[in-house]
């Protein structure tokens, strides 16, 4: 019985985030483009000539005020996803490419290591660049 709520509950979380994934691409994507940049830029002009009409009252600053914020806090969430979306495919590739070349297998996977872990293979990776130059 458990095992089975498991399964439905890991396949509910696999749809989930399989919605969220295509939702945050399609609004990534759109908002990325020239008439995102356009339409946000209009909502700022409307909002700013109907000051008078408003007489520039609280109410009127608190609609840009939250709205902004909203907009913001969601879109941290689409940008870091879109981030690890590249950054995942984008360490495939690489790993692909260090696994079909002369390269050193052993750097495949290293992203899974320490920041001090990756800073030491940093450094050595430098040092031998230095060496071989000269």
């Amino acid at each position: 019985m458990v095992i089975q709520e498991e399964v439905t509950l890991n396949r509910s979380v696999g749809n989930v985030s399989k919605i969220f994934s295509d939702i945050a691409k399609v609004i990534s994507t759109a908002v990325g483009r020239p008439w995102g940049f356009l339409l946000a830029a209009t909502a700022v002009i409307l909002w700013g000539i109907t000051g008078p009409i408003f007489n520039f009252s609280d109410t009127w600053q608190l609609v840009i005020n939250t709205t902004s914020s909203v907009v913001t806090f969601l879109m941290v969430f689409l940008i870091q996803n879109a981030q690890n979306r590249d950054s995942a495919a984008i360490q495939v590739k690489l790993d692909e490419l260090i696994r079909v070349s002369a390269a050193h297998n052993s750097l495949v996977g290293i992203e899974h290591l320490t920041d001090q872990e990756l800073e030491e293979i940093r450094d050595k990776c430098e040092a031998r660049a230095k060496a071989e130059l000269g």
